[in-house]
Order: structure tokens, then C-alpha cells, then sequence
């Protein structure tokens, strides 16, 4: 009876063991992975994805700036953006309902009619619908990411299922201009990343427009896989 019950009990832990190598194998990022190797697949995730909804928000657009004090939408990679950017005006945040698509951006100005073909970076802007274009946007600044570190887990997701892994590190100034086109200096910037390498937050901390202060910027993604057709309006 002994022998039978260590046998019993030997077969369940290989049994187990195998379980874990079968969940774990293949998996291109995961907490357990060199951060390199995470933030490489998170890349290759915003890269393949037919769109994903984005949120980007700052607390602390210095004084006089004429800049993007928050931007909600949903991004594809036709490319294409449609949503609305909040900018900073003479002290005023106003919210512009924004199309961007064919390499023009649409912008309903307050008190038009109507939308307008407008340079963005007039607006301390940039294209939105480079923002998750492969190699531009988000995506260059995952790939220029240095010093990378791996923090510690959150629970985050629908209904706080989900575990991330937060990693630190930083990013150049050329690389930022992606996200802001006058953005300078070296940034500071965190990540979470979840265990199916989907790039879910990140927060840059920097220089962002001429002569002003040290800011952060905080973007969320999520409903990755999202296909919308947006068209020029």
C-alpha cells in the first residue's frame, strides 16, 4: 500500500509538472521572460493588431502651453484614427472631435461648421494616426526603450482578473517625438504588460514642449483586435 501511494504520488507531481511546462511553453513574453523580450513582444502584439481603443491624459501641461492635455479614441492600422483630442488654447481646454486617415487629419474647430483639414503640430499635436502605426508612434517608443527593469505585478483588467507586469526605463527624446512632436531630452517611462504580451498603460515623464517644465503623460490601450473602417468626413 505504500508503494502504490508513493507511486500515486509521484505520478500526480509529474503530472503537474508537466501541466505547468505545457501552460508556460511558446509563450513569447510572460513576467518570467528578460524584459527585452517582454517589451519585444509587446511591440510585435501593437504591431499585428487589426486596431485598439487608446486613451491618453496629463494632470500637468505647464502654464502658457499650447499642447494635447488628453486624446480618446480608436486607432487602426490602415492607418487611421478617429476620436477627439483635447488641446490647451490660451489657457482653455477644448475638446476637437478628430478624423485622421489618407495622411491628412480632420478636425471640427470650435465655432465652425464642419470638419477642416489642419496641421496638428500647429496644436502641439502629432498625426494620430501614426500612433500605432508599426515602427512609428508607440510602437518606435517600445523599440527605443533602454535600461529596461522589471517591477513588481498588479492586478488589472475586466474586473481586476488579469495580472501585469509593471518595467521601467528610458526613452530619447528623437524617440518621443513620435508621440509629441517637440518633445526633447531623455523621458522616463513605465509600462504594464499583461501575460498575452498586450501593452496595457504606459506613463512618460519628460520634456515635452519648449521651454516648459518636466511633465507625464499617461496612455491606457485596450480592446485589442478592434476593426472599424473610418473614412475622411
Amino acid at each position: 500500500m505504500l508503494l502504490r501511494h508513493r507511486c500515486a504520488t509521484a505520478a500526480l507531481v509529474g503530472t503537474l509538472a508537466l501541466a505547468l511546462v505545457g501552460c508556460t511553453d511558446g509563450s513569447s513574453g510572460g513576467s518570467d521572460a528578460p524584459p527585452e523580450d517582454v517589451l519585444a513582444a509587446a511591440k510585435t502584439t501593437l504591431d499585428e493588431t487589426s486596431g485598439v481603443h487608446l486613451t491618453l491624459k496629463t494632470d500637468d501641461l505647464p502654464d502658457g502651453v499650447t499642447g494635447v492635455e488628453a486624446a480618446e479614441g480608436v486607432g487602426t492600422h490602415a492607418p487611421a484614427f478617429e476620436g477627439t483630442i483635447t488641446v490647451n488654447l490660451l489657457g482653455q481646454a477644448v475638446e476637437v472631435p478628430v478624423v485622421a486617415v489618407d495622411g491628412k487629419v480632420y478636425a471640427q474647430l470650435p465655432f465652425t461648421n464642419g470638419y477642416q483639414d489642419v496641421d496638428p503640430t500647429q496644436y502641439g499635436a502629432p498625426d494620430p494616426a501614426r500612433l500605432i502605426t508599426p515602427d512609428q508612434g508607440f510602437s518606435a517608443v517600445l523599440g527605443a526603450t533602454e535600461g529596461l527593469e522589471k517591477g513588481k505585478s498588479v492586478r488589472g483588467g475586466q474586473d481586476n482578473k488579469e495580472v501585469l507586469t509593471e518595467y521601467t526605463g528610458t526613452v530619447s527624446g528623437d524617440a518621443m517625438t513620435n508621440v509629441i512632436p517637440t518633445a526633447s531630452g531623455d523621458f522616463d517611462v513605465s509600462y504594464t504588460i499583461s501575460d498575452d504580451d498586450e501593452l496595457r498603460s504606459a506613463s512618460f515623464t519628460g520634456v515635452f514642449y519648449p521651454d516648459s517644465e518636466s511633465m507625464t503623460y499617461t496612455v491606457t490601450f485596450d480592446d485589442y483586435g478592434t476593426e472599424k473602417d473610418i473614412t475622411a468626413p
